[in-house]
């Protein structure tokens, strides 16, 4: 199984995002990193456009065959590109079974989610699989005409929830897709579709630099375990 990691050089929001130092480390690192540790993986590529990227990842184990074309890496290009031009470009000869895409902004994941996620994939023999975190809040939509997306004239209590009515959202951490799949539908999710249950610790991306502070204090709290992930 491939490991895929995006990381393209521009950012406009925060400049340098991918490469900016979390917790002592360049932020890519700690996707590298997690995926060098999973038992389950026999390769990681980092896909970029930056030298300086390149570079780091390099650095931290990844493959890094070539850099991303500039067509590719524009503010308004989605992933699934990417993801094409990896398999077309750096695969060829050697295309996985699956493949795993980790983006770099969702840098927390506590050791043994990844082989976690790729086990439950394989479990439920899932033609897809998305990282989700539960959630309770109550969702609202259309200031000038507001709808509540739930009953609010009787407002559940969670403990009241059934399963089957909890609300899952999805973390950006960790997607699993079969090549054959992703061929078939272009996208990172298709066919039977499985979801992966992570921590509330590691369901939070980087898009702010209120992100950035708010990771940085998970981390320090996290420190335990992710120091077990390096004796391990």
């Amino acid at each position: 199984m491939l490991a895929i990691i995006p990381a393209r050089g521009g950012s406009k929001g925060i400049p340098n995002k991918n490469i900016r130092i979390l917790n002592g480390k360049p932020l890519i690192v700690w996707s590298i990193e997690q995926a060098l540790a999973c038992h389950q993986i026999s390769r990681v590529i980092v896909s970029t456009d930056s030298q300086s990227i390149a570079e780091i990842a390099l650095n931290a184990g990844a493959l890094v065959p070539d850099l991303r074309p500039d067509y590719l890496a524009t503010d308004t290009m989605a992933t699934e590109p990417v993801l094409l031009h990896v398999l077309d470009k750096w695969c060829v000869g050697c295309q996985p079974d699956a493949f795993v895409l980790l983006q770099p902004t969702s840098p927390l994941r506590l050791p043994g989610s990844i082989d976690a996620a790729i086990s439950e994939f394989k479990s439920q023999k899932a033609d897809s699989l998305v990282s989700v975190s539960e959630n309770h809040t109550f969702f609202w939509k259309n200031p000038e005409n507001p709808h509540a997306l739930y009953d609010y004239q009787n407002r559940p209590r969670r403990q009241d929830i059934q399963p089957a009515d909890r609300w899952y959202r999805e973390t950006g951490s960790i997607y699993i897709t079969r090549t054959v799949t992703f061929r078939a539908c272009n996208n990172r999710l298709g066919g039977k579709i499985a979801m992966y249950k992570m921590h509330e610790d590691e369901s939070y991306e980087i898009d702010t630099e209120i992100d950035f502070q708010l990771l940085q204090l998970l981390f320090e709290q996290n420190a335990e375990r992710l120091i077990q992930r390096s004796q391990n």
